[in-house]
């Protein structure tokens, strides 16, 4: 007999399990508690992740149904008595919230998630699910509009409070070297489907002339493509151009200096401040973290580069933008000085034995990230001020150029479901208690090859784990 069906429930609201039906069985009365045999009856379902994806008919000769009530409360999963009866079997579930209905048909066609159709017109309600077949499990997320899921948390919201998606390398979307290559899709691509966190890598082009302004992108001393240099310059105006679509979005932008030649930090420093990141319209360069609200529209700027002595005396001596210089090498665990970074960047995997190792480190700063709980403002009259909440920036990426099965693309088909798996399945789960502690964020999770084959899952998964603050900002 298969497993009994975990189903866990990451929205904002209670989920009412209302009617199980199993398609593909023989028709027999002799199974109990099963009723309204019916022939010939379809299905549909379309992929979240996909959305060009065609609809699938799958006809089946036969259903039995059960009507069934079982209540999954917000951020907490279920081990009910659903059991799938058989290989050949679809298993049709039908959810309801607040008297809205939306069916899922399981198992998926595909690894990638699946929005659940709604039985009524005008829902409003959308869920999204990940079915992990090997575990019998499924998660429910809320389906955000990735390209402006931000709009749903408010202006007092500290930015380090949420989960937020990031690519590593971002612009490397090239053809390049092994290696160099990181990610799937461009950029816009990226913002588009809610990544919010942007790692870059540059080379002033002539350091020694202030007036010039050409920043190359780079990927540790390589040009990002084989066809000729990219500029910064041309990948913010993509950022610009998506924030002005999307007024209720932020992007973080982690710069440093990387490349070939004798460029230094303070160089750098100077023509970021005089030709990029001057526009107090367009950017954020206080030296802290800033609420959300501070924050939309702009891009926030993180600092892994030093600063030349007259910057040091922005905002009142405090410096500029938010201060990861001094960021930890190749470590599992590690506090910038300012305190406002803690990072997880373990990325010498020489072998892919060490691949593991890697998840695990990634796991483990998830949960440092979930353990903290936001202050919000309602909160704030406290007789001393709540300890600071940094960034938690997770990298999911490593590589090695000297072994394929360690190129970025490799541990990235290994890494990202294994964290699809966590998130969907451990990631701030209460087990026996009645309550998980913290808020359950994910902090920053940086990425390789997310979106590869239009899957997006892990984006999603991420986004989706914004559920519980979500709930607490507004009441639920």
């Amino acid at each position: 007999m298969s497993s009994p069906l975990v189903i866990r429930n990451l929205t904002s609201r209670p989920i009412e399990v209302k009617r199980c039906e199993y398609h593909g069985i023989a028709p027999s009365l002799s199974q109990g508690g099963f009723t309204n045999i019916t022939q010939n009856v379809t299905s549909l379902f379309r992929n979240a992740t996909s959305p060009a994806a065609p609809q699938v008919v799958e006809p089946t000769t036969s259903f039995v149904h059960e009507d069934v009530s079982i209540r999954i409360d917000p951020s907490k999963s279920l081990t009910t008595e659903i059991r799938p009866q058989s290989a050949n079997e679809t298993l049709h579930l039908i959810f309801e919230t607040e008297g809205e209905q939306h069916r899922l048909e399981t198992p998926t066609p595909t690894s990638n998630s699946t929005t659940l159709k709604p039985l009524t017109d005008n829902p409003r309600f959308n869920y999204t699910a990940v079915h992990l077949a090997e575990h019998c499990h499924i998660t429910l997320y809320s389906s955000a509009n990735l390209s402006s899921w931000m709009r749903f948390f408010k202006d007092d919201t500290p930015l380090s409070a949420l989960s937020i998606p990031g690519t590593h390398n971002s612009p490397t979307c090239h053809r390049a070297l092994p290696s160099v290559r990181c990610q799937a899709t461009s950029p816009p691509e990226q913002l588009d489907n809610g990544v919010r966190f942007f790692d870059i890598r540059v080379q002033p082009e002539a350091p020694l002339d202030p007036a010039n302004d050409r920043v190359i992108l780079v990927h540790g001393v390589f040009p990002i493509s084989l066809t000729g240099n990219k500029y910064l310059r041309d990948l913010l105006q993509e950022v610009y151009a998506f924030l002005d679509r999307n007024p209720s979005e932020t992007v973080i932008m982690s710069l440093k200096r990387e490349g070939t030649g004798n460029a230094t930090d303070a160089q750098l420093s100077r023509i970021l401040k005089d030709h990029y990141a001057g526009d107090p319209n367009r950017w954020f360069t206080a030296p802290r973290i800033p609420y959300l609200g501070e924050a939309r529209g702009k891009i926030v700027l993180v600092r892994r580069f030093g600063l030349e002595d007259a910057l040091r005396q922005e905002w009142g001596g405090a410096g500029w933008g938010i201060d990861a210089e001094n960021w930890a090498d190749n470590t599992p665990n590690a506090t910038c000085p300012s305190g406002d970074v803690c990072v997880q960047d373990f990325y010498e995997v020489l072998d892919t034995v060490n691949i593991e190792k890697k998840i695990q480190y990634s796991q483990e700063h998830l949960e440092r990230a979930a353990k903290c709980v936001c202050t919000l403002p309602a909160q704030d009259q406290v007789a001393a001020p709540p300890p600071k909440q940094p960034f938690f920036i997770n990298f999911l990426t490593a590589s090695n150029f000297w072994k394929v099965g360690c190129w970025p693309e490799k541990i990235a088909a290994k890494i990202n479901p294994a964290i699809v798996d966590f998130l969907c399945r451990i990631h701030n789960e209460s087990g026996d208690q009645a309550e998980a502690a913290g808020d359950g964020s994910t902090g920053i999770v940086v990425c390789d090859w997310v979106g590869h084959k239009g899957n997006w899952d892990l984006v999603r998964c991420i986004v989706g784990m914004n559920a519980k603050l979500e709930m607490r900002e507004h009441g639920l």
